[in-house]
């Protein structure tokens, strides 16, 4: 069985968001054993799978990219779509725009401190498409 659905996320704030609870009721009942990819359909932003119990987490997450890929380095050249457009490519590029969970008992198998992430990088990045797709 493969079942696909397309999710239009709200726009968010720059930073790390949980979207744990929007994925998994977006699908509904799952199969007993399978796998979800979930699939970005942007550039700009991000998905990765993190620490789900303290907010700090979020905001240090944050700080960390915003050192690895800083605003303002007059060494980029893509700069017509403002100072967090490049930087937002690069912290993409990082984390990657796809993932894949593994699903068992008709849960996703996520470690108890396991969270789904969205990596908005954007300062005003609109609303974000992903694809879920369940294979089982």
């Amino acid at each position: 069985m493969i079942l696909q659905k397309e999710l239009v996320l709200p726009a968010y704030k720059r930073g790390f968001h949980i979207i744990t609870t929007i994925i998994v009721n977006a699908l509904g009942n799952l199969p007993e054993v399978g796998i979800l990819n979930i699939f970005l359909h942007h550039t700009s932003a991000g998905l990765c799978i993190n620490e789900n119990a303290d907010s700090t987490v979020l905001a240090d997450m944050e700080t960390a990219f915003n050192r690895l890929a800083p605003e303002g380095l007059t060494e980029y050249k893509h700069t017509m779509e403002g100072d967090d457009d490049m930087p937002a490519h690069v912290k993409s590029a990082l984390t990657g725009v796809s993932l894949c969970i593994p699903i068992a008992n008709g849960r996703l198998k996520l470690g108890t401190w396991q969270g789904i992430y969205l990596c908005e990088y954007r300062n005003y990045g609109g609303n974000r498409r992903l694809t879920l797709t369940v294979i089982s």
